[in-house]
């Protein structure tokens, strides 16, 4: 979700500016099955109530931090799109964070209270007052309003910023650069 809907905002706002939807179709993605695989582990990992098992925690850390890793992989892979930078930027702080704090994503208290969640496990999120590494953990509440808010971090800023960077570039938008003022010479 941190890379889809920044993503879809980007295509929707490189429309206006000349972008084409069609432009998508011509990106060549390299190791996207990897893709589909960390994707798979995820869900393996994290079922939710609609799916028929429940994954230990000691399983459900490993296949996340493999997922992570593959994806790591594949967007460093893809390192030539614009904006893919970004999002190898983002995941490596997240795992960075995660490792450091026993396989879970630290969420600072009072990050947690600004979302409306109460929790101290859920899925891949752990509450914590004092991790390691605090500056690379969820910390800030998304604004309610927003779709699928939810608390986030500073990895997860720079992989959607990637991906809103990345829908602009491969439908071939045209956003306009501010002028330069003139330097007036006396």
């Amino acid at each position: 979700m941190v890379l889809a809907l920044p993503f879809l905002l980007g295509v929707l706002v490189a429309l206006p500016f000349g972008g084409r939807l069609r432009a998508l179709a011509r990106v060549q993605l390299r190791w996207l099955g990897l893709a589909y695989v960390a994707l798979a582990f995820q869900i393996a990992a994290f079922p939710g109530s609609s799916l028929p098992w429940r994954t230990p925690d000691g399983a459900a850390v490993a296949l996340w931090i493999a997922s992570d890793a593959l994806l790591v992989a594949v967007v460093v892979r893809n390192l030539r799109l614009p904006g893919v930078a970004l999002v190898a930027a983002g995941l490596v702080s997240n795992l960075v964070a995660v490792l450091a704090n026993g396989g879970h994503m630290p969420a600072l208290p009072r990050a947690l209270a600004g979302a409306g969640l109460h929790y101290a496990r859920s899925m891949n999120s752990e509450r914590m007052a004092h991790p390691a590494l605090p500056w690379l953990v969820d910390r800030w509440a998304a604004p309610h309003w927003i779709p699928f808010a939810n608390i986030f971090s500073v990895g997860d800023v720079a992989i959607a910023a990637g991906g809103f960077v990345l829908a602009l570039a491969v439908t071939g938008a045209r956003v306009p650069r501010p002028r330069r003022p003139r330097a007036v010479i006396s």
